[in-house]
């Protein structure tokens, strides 16, 4: 059978949407996912994501990674399938769903939608730079000039460092541009490359601006867009974190799955 799908991308961060309520979907397969997401023999995305019935909430998002593996959290993805839930008809402005990392509530409000975040603790400081989780790991490091740098070179020297290389971590590289302004870019673990935005990446980068001194609201440039962080601060720990950006639907249409790929 042939599969229908939707081509969601929030701030350039692309993903392959699933109506997955009927479990017809073979989540098992990685090959195929990994097919799916490719740009030159698939359809192309950063990942799929999944949207299924939970007896608890309003539907679950299952994500996974360009590479076919489960994934983590995933900031922009969330936003999405948001979107997508309202075109189906599964929720209305306001949705209570289940992503990896638990439980999560967002808000359509016109164009953008507001994701509420998990709480943050035990940022950890590695020399100048930050480790943290914001519902998937992420690598902080401030930079000048990020727009000139080799995020794909440098990214991957974190990332398939001696302490990551086994389970990965994101790396993003942050500029500040004013006092309430950001600039990232991101290298993404499953991907393994640079993405034009990353949701929870962004997250951690606004997180660690604010132990830097920066106010909530920080507002966000990233290669695909602009997004918005605010959060209430205690120390090194957050709580009250929302993810504010657009989710745009891109183009539907049929695939088909064949039996190996």
């Amino acid at each position: 059978m042939p599969l229908s799908f939707y081509k969601y991308q929030g701030t350039g961060n692309d993903f392959v949407m699933v109506d997955n309520r009927k479990m017809i979907f073979p989540a098992s397969d990685e090959q195929m996912i990994k097919h799916l997401c490719d740009r030159r023999t698939g359809i192309g995305a950063d990942g799929l994501i999944l949207l299924q019935d939970h007896d608890e909430y309003d539907f679950e998002m299952v994500y996974f990674n360009a590479d076919g593996r489960l994934g983590s959290m995933c900031g922009n993805g969330a936003r999405c399938t948001v979107r997508f839930a309202k075109q189906l008809g599964v929720i209305e402005d306001v949705a209570y769903f289940l992503a990896a990392d638990g439980e999560h509530q967002a808000t359509i409000e016109r164009e953008e939608i507001q994701l509420k975040m998990g709480d943050v603790t035990g940022v950890e400081r590695i020399g100048e730079d930050f480790y943290l989780n914001t519902g998937s790991p992420h690598y902080v490091r401030f930079v000048d000039n990020v727009r000139d740098l080799d995020v794909y070179a440098e990214g991957r020297a974190v990332r398939y460092n001696d302490r990551f290389e086994a389970k990965g971590t994101n790396v993003n590289f942050v500029e500040r541009l004013s006092e309430d302004t950001i600039y990232v870019r991101t290298y993404e673990r499953g991907v393994e490359d640079e993405t034009l935005s990353c949701g929870t990446g962004v997250t951690a980068c606004a997180l660690v601006a604010g132990m830097r001194g920066m106010e909530s609201p920080v507002r966000v440039k990233t290669p695909g867009g602009n997004l918005q962080v605010s959060f209430e601060q205690h120390g090194d720990n957050f709580r009250y974190v929302y993810l504010t950006g657009p989710a745009r639907l891109v183009f539907t249409g049929t695939v088909p799955l064949p039996e190996k790929v």
